[in-house]
């Protein structure tokens, strides 16, 4: 997969997924104009809405009704590394769903390919090129 990425003016950046734009931008306190979601809400939010997608999934494959379904997530964060120490997504079922399910929706969020490429034997690359 190849995503461009540029810088339309102030602090916002692009990028570029054909075919759609993803537009960044930082908070007014950050310097920007607080126009887009910052990147790193944009990083959270793809973990939230990849474990939903799998909820969803699996809920689909069981004929199992959403409507009443929903997902939260939070974070906890640790001042000492300046690091998000801990995520807690919790799924919110109607009182009528089968509680034998229970452990199979949390199965199916932790499956969530964003979440599973979270490691550190991603290896990166980064390199300047000139054009």
């Amino acid at each position: 997969m190849s995503i461009e990425v540029k810088f339309p003016g102030g602090v916002k950046v692009d990028a570029h997924i054909e075919p759609f734009v993803i537009s960044t931008d930082q908070s007014v306190k950050a310097g920007g104009e607080g126009s887009y979601p910052a990147p790193f809400s944009l990083f959270l939010a793809s973990l939230a809405t990849c474990a939903g997608y799998y909820v969803k999934a699996f809920c689909d494959s069981r004929h199992l009704e959403t409507d009443g379904i929903s997902l939260t997530m939070d974070t906890e964060y640790d001042q000492l590394n300046k690091m998000i120490s801990k995520i807690i997504i919790k799924i919110i079922v109607p009182m009528n769903f089968p509680e034998k399910y229970d452990n199979a929706l949390i199965n199916a969020a932790n499956v969530c390919a964003v979440k599973r490429h979270l490691s550190d034997k991603i290896e990166f690359d980064t390199v300047v090129v000139r054009s």
